[in-house]
């Protein structure tokens, strides 16, 4: 009787093993194994090449070497030769406008206009291809590289329409112009004051509105451009999810959700419609959060069955069934502005050279007063709602430091990780602080090629070579990303912010800050593990380990093997999302 259990015993553990083998013999086939070329973990501090990467289910399921992976191969397994390309964590936008960006591809394209004739012309051609009722918009122009440095005025867009509100902004998306239909619709006139921090340029000698607004001015006239609909609504957000995806991006942002009326329902019909190839984080402009928030809140309520249980309708296909998404939307902060552009960056100390047009000891604006930020730290400070605060100078970075250590001081220490978006000039004792509170900037690296001289003109060669610190904060330990902030960059291109944050080189082809260039190696992480980190998905994002989301990227060429100075030129060749692919280079 005894033998007899026994024996039944054995059999039970041994039939229990057969099935539990059969099962993991099934889950362990994987859909594609990635090798021949260079695979890039991103995991730590230094390099990590492996020689295969195995994908099932969107999710990663092996990691190493070729002969570890061949257990993973079943019949239907896709082999992938890289043919001698890199493979990458897919790139994660350290902060960017996606639906701005898509908004800028159905209006006049005013990148590298030479003058103002030729962007009058540019508006005009424009003028046919807008639809009746809607803004006659463009976007791109430099007033500084225009052959006037200036912004074009009221009476010269006049010349674009007379009967239809005409507006132009700058590539920054800080300063801009508009005719007098616009200005007449917006309800701004000679008695209207400047807000605070912004002002609606005047005529010599008279309050009459000269035509050019500068920041929250300029905010306060483009909320009321009319909304974006139906199919126009859609191609903004697959347009901006397209080009994200061409530059390898698997994560992009729309951090200032609320610059435009209809951006917090642009952003529903993606979700209505599972438009979105890629992860969208989303930040609500300060003045709109209560309605971003309420719009989320009804898009949970819409998508979810129960507060516990997520419904198939939406996320039961997502591989890392994280709820902070609805298809593949998540409201993950909330965004300020503290200051300006380069030359509104509010600073503690004047400028060296004044921009054009500002007299005496100048040194740019506050955007917001202290109490309205001190608020909201202490309402979200333990909340799971990141503050993105945009700042260049040391003393918008003051403001973002105090309203921290005050709710530190009330609350008590949080994993909130306040965003500091560009951080452009950091004093060493405010690096010490932000040690201190958690935060983590997100560097504008790509400003430097088409704005460092300009920088090292208006703030002096001291603050233009310690601006965008990324090798004091490696030195001290401290992740940061690099962003793009398209479209004030013209394009996503992600390899391009890697590149100016190795070889910090301004249009003239001066070094910029010479000391804080970093290693190829350390800028990828910028944009991919840090990043990750940033806006708190590294558990499944950022890098390639086994259980993470199958986000790659795959490149023509290794940022680690070629000239520093080439980086620039390297391709994506493909972006994957979740094991599909979402973007591919047709061409050469």
């Amino acid at each position: 009787m005894h033998y007899a259990k026994n024996i039944g015993l054995m059999f039970a553990v041994f039939l229990s093993s057969v099935l539990a083998f059969a099962a993991d013999g099934n889950a362990q086939t994987a859909d594609t194994i990635y090798r021949g070329g260079d695979i890039l973990t991103m995991e730590g501090k230094s390099p990590k090449y492996v020689a295969r990467l195995a994908v099932k289910d969107g999710k990663i399921l092996f990691v190493g070497s070729a002969s570890g992976s061949r257990k993973f191969i079943g019949k239907d397994t896709v082999v992938g030769g890289l043919n001698g390309r890199t493979l990458l964590p897919g790139f994660i936008d350290g902060h960017g406008h996606m639906i701005q960006f898509g908004k800028n591809l159905i209006d006049a394209d005013l990148v590298g206009t030479p003058d103002i004739t030729d962007l009058l012309a540019r508006m005009k051609a424009h003028v046919a291809k807008t639809p009746p009722g809607a803004w006659i918009v463009g976007f791109g122009y430099n007033a500084k590289k225009m052959r006037e440095a200036r912004t074009p005025t009221i009476d010269e867009l006049n010349q674009v329409s007379s009967d239809r509100p005409v507006m132009i902004v700058d590539s920054s998306g800080h300063l801009g112009a508009g005719n007098s239909t616009l200005f007449n619709l917006a309800g701004i006139s000679a008695a209207t004051p400047d807000p605070e921090g912004g002002t609606f340029s005047r005529k010599p000698g008279s309050t009459e509105l000269l035509g050019p607004m500068e920041e929250t001015a300029l905010n306060a006239v483009r909320v009321r451009r009319p909304p974006f609909t139906g199919a126009l609504a859609d191609s903004v957000a697959t347009g901006g999810a397209a080009a994200w995806a061409r530059y390898g991006h698997t994560t992009a942002q729309e951090c200032g959700v609320g610059l435009g009326n209809d951006d917090i329902d642009i952003v529903r019909n993606a979700i209505e419609k599972q438009l979105l190839p890629i992860d969208l984080y989303v930040c609500a402009k300060d003045s709109v959060t209560d309605d971003v928030i309420n719009a989320a809140y009804a898009v949970d309520k819409a998508y979810n069955k129960t507060p516990e249980g997520t419904s198939d309708k939406l996320l039961a296909a997502r591989p890392d069934l994280n709820k902070r998404y609805i298809n593949r939307v998540r409201l993950g902060g909330i965004k300020f502005w503290l200051d300006g552009s380069i030359d509104t960056a509010w600073f503690t100390k004047p400028y060296t050279v004044n921009p054009p047009g500002k007299t005496g000891a100048y040194t740019g604006y506050r955007q917001i007063p202290d109490d309205v930020l001190d608020a909201a730290f202490d309402k979200y400070w333990t909340t799971n709602l990141q503050l993105n605060m945009h700042m260049n100078g040391d003393a918008a970075a003051d403001q973002a430091l105090n309203a921290i250590e005050k709710a530190i001081k009330k609350h008590g220490m949080s994993n909130h990780r306040p965003v500091f978006i560009h951080a452009t000039y950091l004093r060493p004792d405010q690096i010490a602080r932000i040690k201190a509170v958690g935060a983590i900037p997100s560097f504008l690296t790509a400003s430097l090629p088409p704005a460092g001289d300009f920088v090292l003109k208006l703030w002096g060669p001291d603050r233009a070579a310690r601006s965008i610190a990324a090798k004091t904060f490696l030195k001290a330990g401290l992740p940061f990303s690099f962003s793009h902030d398209a479209p004030v960059s013209p394009i996503p291109s992600v390899v391009g912010l890697v590149d100016a944050g190795v070889n910090r080189m301004s249009a003239s082809g001066i070094v910029v800050g010479a000391d804080e260039r970093i290693s190829p190696y350390d800028a990828l992480r910028a944009v991919t593990s840090m990043a990750a980190y940033q806006i708190k998905e590294e558990k499944s994002k950022g890098t390639l380990e086994v259980g993470k989301l199958a986000d790659l990227v795959i490149l023509d060429q290794n940022p680690l093997r070629v000239e520093k100075t080439s980086i620039k030129s390297i391709k994506v060749f493909e972006t994957i999302k979740e094991g599909k692919t979402v973007f591919r280079r047709s061409e050469p």
